[in-house]
C-alpha cells in the first residue's frame, strides 16, 4: 500500500491529525506537489481548520492552476460567502 492510500485509509477511519500529519510529512519531501497540498487542504477542511484549508488549496494553485484545489476553492468560498439574513434575525 502506498503513502496516499495509507492517508485515504486513515482519512475513511476518521483517523484525520494522523493522516495529516503523514500529509506534512510528505510536503516537507514533495513541496512541488500540488495532489499533497490539496490532500493537506481537504484534510484541514474536515478538522475546522477553515483558514489552513484555504492556504493550502492556494499554493496547490500556485503550483497547478489545473488542481482539483481551484474547484475546492471555488466552493469553500461560496461556503465563507454565504449570507441569510433570516439567520441573524429570527
Amino acid at each position: 500500500m502506498d503513502d496516499k492510500q495509507i492517508i485515504g485509509q486513515l482519512c475513511s477511519e476518521g483517523r484525520l491529525e494522523e493522516a495529516l500529519a503523514k500529509v506534512e510529512k510528505m510536503i516537507a519531501t514533495a513541496p512541488a506537489d500540488d495532489s499533497l497540498w490539496y490532500e493537506s487542504g481537504r484534510i484541514n477542511w474536515r478538522l475546522g481548520r477553515r483558514a489552513a484549508a484555504i492556504t493550502a488549496y492556494n499554493h496547490a494553485i500556485a503550483l497547478n492552476p489545473a488542481s482539483p484545489a481551484a474547484e475546492a476553492l471555488a466552493m469553500v468560498n461560496s461556503i465563507m460567502d454565504f449570507y441569510n439574513p433570516d439567520l441573524l434575525n429570527p
